[in-house]
């Protein structure tokens, strides 16, 4: 055997010195960094030390409710929160006798006793869920069993008490691939006011940069209270949906204001759904709020705004006449009054009262084109009010631009152009109101989950006519109630005003109108002295009647009585 040279022996000793002195420095970092995480990272650790049911909840956020108030009683009511429902999962290496734990479990969730049995048996799991949205009863039943391997935690989960009345306004919550989303109404406009702030796990050996916690718990969304007064909300969408039914009609739509501060007390539109129900929808138009997404042309609630406008430029006054011939020809077009007749004489209250198309035109031919499209611009057609839902429309009256003759003429009757109903009744609330136009809103408070209660912040009124011309058009439209088409719009023993228009419907295919469809619509206020609601009624295509004097206004003057006891108004004339 070749001897060991000295050299080779103190080799191989220096190779174990640093060896050895090696495991030593890396045992001792191990030990320091542990030291470390349990000292500073203890809120990480302590999370990382319960099952991961128990993180999931401290990172994700519970969504902030919806809630309405009423007028009567002054108490606030929820319309969507987070129901109390579970889930129940097993962690199957913590279970020793699978078979008689399915046998207890099965029954109480409504599965196979064998589909229980082989997922829970497996050992190398960690985590299996059993079933989703268990109710309390249920889940206290099974964990009242004391069954180790088998627990419970809270799901998220929406639940709208009120069902379809308030199913436009809120939307719901539902899925965008694997997430949960709010979509339509509040719960899609709002949906990041409502989410909240995720939290954040991060791994302990791969910290950002930057961040000194590796663990933050989730921020709760915030909590919603709605202009939307519950028992005002109720009544107008059952009497909604009654009217529509009644006429045979394709859908309708509902809208209460109050004109002083531009505050939705009810907005409805049918056909409505259950937003608990929403997968069930076949159509998904039915998402859709008319009441702000859908455009039509306005028809006579139009001349309202041609009144207005001529009034306001000191081209017209009430009692202004002029000879109605029945018609009226620009270029090659002749226009007629919808019911084909001449009038004679006629002063612009009868215009209104008579809804005369002529009349119209003869009011927007004395003010012009070019103020008349800038008129209508300020009060806020052909763009979005900004109402807090999702999807409004902004209508088109690009026609006007062209400022030619035939456009403005048609426009001046509310042909040609199209409209949204909470365009319309923003524009009738700065007639009930002295002239000012106001942003249309549906939220009253945000809750924050600090406590902090705050109020959304709203622009300045902007004056787009005269006090006058306000106080002069608001008897004009009372006209229109107590001798015109509106009759049936009114209420014994107040004065409204109001104006009725019954719109013409294009063809789905090639040009024109179809002669099988209308629209009509009803906008008013009460008391004229000193309003305090608008609102717009309106009716889509009517298979029993066509005109709004039978459809939209007396579904007006019936909600109109109801709002005037309700909010407690005493009758102004005998």
């Amino acid at each position: 055997m070749a001897a060991v040279s000295r050299n080779q022996t103190s080799g191989n000793y220096d190779r174990l010195f640093f060896l050895r002195w090696g495991l030593i420095v890396v045992a001792a970092m191990i030990v320091a960094r542990l030291a470390f995480l349990q000292t500073t990272q203890h809120p990480l650790y302590a999370a990382l030390a319960q099952e991961q049911y128990d993180i999931f909840k401290k990172l994700f956020p519970e969504r902030g409710r919806i809630f309405v108030s009423d007028k009567a009683t002054g108490t606030l009511y929820p319309v969507a929160i987070n129901d109390e429902l579970f889930e129940i999962y097993a962690v199957p290496r913590r279970i020793k006798e699978p078979g008689a734990v399915a046998k207890e479990v099965a029954p109480l969730l409504e599965m196979n006793e064998s589909d229980v049995q082989s997922l829970i048996a497996d050992k190398d799991e960690t985590y299996h869920l059993l079933k989703r949205k268990v109710t309390r009863e249920i889940r206290d039943q099974i964990m009242s069993l004391n069954l180790k391997g088998i627990g419970s935690r809270a799901e998220a989960s929406r639940y709208y008490p009120e069902k379809n009345t308030f199913s436009h306004i809120l939307g719901f919550l539902g899925f965008q691939e694997n997430k949960r989303v709010g979509q339509y109404g509040i719960e899609g406009a709002q949906n990041e006011l409502l989410s909240g702030r995720q939290g954040y796990l991060n791994d302990f050996f791969a910290i950002p940069r930057g961040e000194t916690k590796g663990f933050q718990e989730a921020e709760d969304g915030s909590d919603i209270v709605l202009t939307i007064d519950r028992t005002i909300q109720f009544t107008a969408c059952s009497k909604l949906r009654e009217a529509v039914l009644a006429h045979g009609a394709e859908q309708g739509s509902v809208i209460i204001m109050n004109p002083k501060t531009g505050e939705v007390m009810a907005m409805c539109s049918a056909p409505d759904f259950d937003p608990n129900e929403y997968q069930k929808v076949e159509d998904a138009s039915v998402f859709n709020n008319s009441a702000i997404f859908g455009n039509f042309e306005p028809g006579s609630t139009f001349k309202a705004v041609t009144m207005a406008a001529a009034l306001d430029a000191g081209k017209i006054q009430p009692t202004t006449t002029y000879t109605d011939t029945g018609s009226v020809t620009i270029g090659k077009f002749t226009i007629k009054n919808s019911d084909g007749k001449a009038h004679g004489l006629q002063t612009m209250t009868q215009v209104l009262e008579s809804s005369l198309n002529t009349g119209a035109i003869f009011a927007e031919q004395k003010i012009g084109n070019a103020a008349f499209e800038q008129f209508v611009k300020r009060l806020g057609f052909g763009v979005k009010t900004g109402i807090e839902l999702s999807a409004e429309s902004k209508g088109d009256i690009s026609s006007l631009v062209a400022r030619k003759d035939i456009y403005a003429a048609t426009a001046s009757y509310g042909q040609g152009i199209s409209v949204t109903p909470i365009q319309m009744i923003t524009a009738f609330a700065a007639m009930a109101n002295g002239g000012y136009k106001v942003q249309p809103t549906i939220i009253k408070e945000i809750h924050r989950p600090d406590g902090l209660v705050a109020k959304p912040s709203q622009p300045d009124r902007t004056q787009v006519f005269s006090e006058r011309t306000s106080l002069l058009l608001s008897a004009m439209l009372g006209g229109v109630v107590e001798n015109g088409h509106g009759k049936r719009a009114g209420v014994k023993g107040y004065y409204v005003a109001g104006k009725t228009g019954t719109a013409q419907v294009a063809k789905e295919k090639g040009s024109g109108y179809d002669p099988d469809k209308s629209i009509g619509s009803f906008i008013g206020y009460a008391p004229i002295e000193n309003p305090q609601f608008v609102m717009l009624t309106k009716i889509d295509n009517p298979k029993d009647v066509k005109f709004a004097e039978s459809t939209a206004a007396p579904l007006f003057g019936d909600l109109a009585d109801f709002l005037l006891q309700y909010m407690k108004i005493p009758p102004t004339r005998d």
